[in-house]
C-alpha cells in the first residue's frame, strides 16, 4: 500500500512538473504570437512610466494575453528600463516581441503639419494653434516671435519654408517653428550659391523679398522662372515693381479683396507702385520652387503680364505697354463674355 502510495505521489508530482513545464512554454510561445487587435490600436506610454504598468493596461484591454510572461522577458533582456515615452500604434499581426522592440526604440505615431506655400507667418500660427497634436507655447500675437528662436530682430515673415512636416505628439510649436525655419536657411542659401550671377541682388535676404513676391503672383510652377524674370528685369532697368501682392500686404486687415486706385496711390514702405526697389520684407512663406526659380530665372525682355483670358491662372507676358494693354483689353472682353454666359443661365 505504501509502495502504491509513494508511486502515486510520483507519477502527481510528474505530471504538475510537465503541467507546470507546458504552461510556461505556452506563454514563452505567447512572445511571438500576433496581439488581440483587428485594427490599429494606439496608446501612449507616459513619461517616466514603468514597463509592468504599461503591460498592465494592455492586459487590462485584452490585447496582451500573458502580461506576466512579457514583463519577465523584458526584464531579462534588460529592456523594461528602456521604454520612451510617447504615442504607439499596434498593427494587426504584431506580436509583443515586436511591440516591446518599438517601445524600447522609439518608433512613435508621427503626425504631420503642412505649411502651405504663400501663407504669412499669422496662417501658420494659426494652424499650429489649431493642431492637437501641437503642443502651444506662444501667444496669439507673439512679440519678437524669431527673438525666441535665437534670432532677435528679424522681421518673422517669410522665415518657414512651407513643406508637410512630420512631429511626435507633443512637439511644441516653437520645435516645429525651429524645423521650418532651418529647412528655409537650407533652401535658401543652397539657391543663392547656385544663383545666376547676373540677377541685380545683393545677398539671400534680398533674394528671399523677392522670391515671395514671385510666389504670390502665379500658382503654376512652370511660370515661376518668367515672372522672376520680369521682376528681376524691372529691378535691374531701375523700373518700380509694381506689384499687387505687396500692396495687399501692406493693406493688411484693409484688404476688402480688391485693389483700389487709392491702394497704389497711397504710399507706404510694402506700395512698390510709389517706391522703388524691393519691399523692406517678404510678404510670404516662399516654397523652394519659387525660390529657385528667383535664384535662377529666366531670361525675358518682358515688362508687363496679366492673366491670360484661358481661365487656368496663366499668364500673358509683354515685352511693351502697347501689347500689354491689348492682352488687358483682351482679359476684360473675356471676363465681360464669361459674365454674360452666366447671367444667361
Amino acid at each position: 500500500m505504501n509502495r502504491a502510495i509513494r508511486w502515486a505521489t510520483v507519477v502527481i508530482a510528474l505530471l504538475l512538473s510537465a503541467a507546470a513545464g507546458f504552461g510556461v512554454w505556452t506563454e514563452l510561445r505567447s512572445l511571438d504570437e500576433p496581439l488581440n487587435v483587428s485594427s490599429p490600436l494606439q496608446f501612449k506610454v507616459g513619461a517616466g512610466s514603468r514597463f509592468t504598468r504599461v503591460a498592465a493596461a494592455l492586459a487590462a484591454q485584452g490585447v496582451v494575453a500573458h502580461p506576466r510572461v512579457w514583463v519577465l522577458y523584458a526584464r531579462a533582456k534588460g529592456f523594461d528600463t528602456a521604454i520612451k515615452a510617447g504615442e504607439y500604434e499596434i498593427a494587426p499581426g504584431m506580436t509583443p516581441r515586436e511591440l516591446l522592440g518599438k517601445i524600447v526604440s522609439g518608433q512613435v505615431v508621427l503626425h504631420s503639419l503642412t505649411v502651405v506655400d504663400g501663407w504669412r507667418v499669422q496662417d501658420l500660427l494659426l494652424a499650429m494653434r489649431r493642431n492637437p497634436d501641437i503642443f502651444s507655447t506662444l501667444p496669439d500675437n507673439p512679440v519678437d516671435l524669431m527673438g525666441k528662436l535665437g534670432f532677435p530682430g528679424t522681421n518673422a515673415e517669410g522665415q518657414f519654408l512651407p513643406e508637410t512636416y512630420r512631429f511626435a505628439g507633443g512637439t511644441s510649436d516653437l520645435e516645429l517653428l525651429r524645423q521650418a525655419h532651418s529647412a528655409l536657411v537650407r533652401a535658401l542659401d543652397a539657391a543663392w550659391l547656385g544663383r545666376d550671377a547676373a540677377i541685380p541682388l545683393h545677398n539671400a535676404g534680398e533674394l528671399l523679398i523677392m522670391a515671395s513676391i514671385v510666389e504670390k503672383e502665379s500658382g503654376l510652377p512652370d511660370e515661376l522662372p518668367k515672372i522672376a524674370g520680369l521682376y528681376l528685369h524691372r529691378l535691374s532697368i531701375g523700373m518700380r515693381l509694381q506689384a499687387d501682392p505687396t500692396v495687399i500686404y501692406g493693406l493688411g486687415d484693409a484688404y476688402d479683396g480688391t485693389v483700389h486706385t487709392a491702394d497704389l496711390r497711397n504710399d507706404g514702405p510694402y506700395n512698390t507702385y510709389t517706391r522703388a526697389g524691393l519691399p523692406p520684407t517678404p510678404i510670404a512663406l516662399t516654397g523652394a520652387a519659387a525660390i529657385t526659380a528667383t535664384a535662377r530665372p529666366q531670361n525675358t525682355d518682358a515688362l508687363y503680364f496679366v492673366a491670360s483670358a484661358k481661365g487656368d491662372g496663366s499668364h500673358v507676358f509683354s515685352a511693351t505697354l502697347e501689347q500689354h494693354n491689348a492682352a488687358v483689353a483682351q482679359y476684360l472682353a473675356g471676363q465681360r463674355q464669361r459674365a454674360a454666359s452666366e447671367s444667361a443661365r
